[in-house]
C-alpha cells in the first residue's frame, strides 16, 4: 500500500534508515494518475521489502526543490537514508517493478 507523506514523515522514514520508494507527484499531473495504480500494484507485491509513499509537490515544493525534481512523475529509491536511485516519467509496470527490484 501507497503511503502519502508530507514532508515531516519523510523526514522520519529517512531518519529511521528505511528502505522507501517515493513518487513525488502533484494531482494535476495525467501521467502520475497513470502511475498511482501501477504503484499500488508493486506495493502490494512488494509488501515488506519497501515502504512505499507519495509525496505532492504542489504540498511539499521544499522537498521537490532539495532533490531538484524538475519533472513528474519522479520515483525516487531511498535506502539508508540516502538516494540510491530514480526514474523520471510514466514507465509500464514491467519496467517501473524492475527499477524498484533491483534497487532495494
Amino acid at each position: 500500500m501507497v503511503k502519502t507523506y508530507d514532508g515531516a514523515a519523510f523526514r522520519a522514514a529517512m531518519e529511521e534508515g528505511k528502505t522507501l520508494v517515493v513518487d513525488f507527484w502533484a494531482t494535476w499531473c495525467g501521467p502520475c494518475r497513470m502511475l498511482a495504480p501501477v504503484m499500488e500494484k508493486i506495493s502490494e507485491e512488494l509488501a515488506g521489502r519497501a515502504e512505499f509513499a507519495k509525496i505532492d509537490v504542489d504540498e511539499n515544493p521544499d522537498l521537490a526543490r532539495e532533490y531538484g525534481i524538475m519533472s513528474i512523475p519522479c520515483v525516487m529509491v531511498f535506502k539508508g537514508g540516502a538516494l540510491a536511485d530514480k526514474k523520471v516519467g510514466f514507465v509500464p509496470q514491467a519496467a517501473m517493478q524492475e527499477f524498484i527490484e533491483k534497487n532495494i
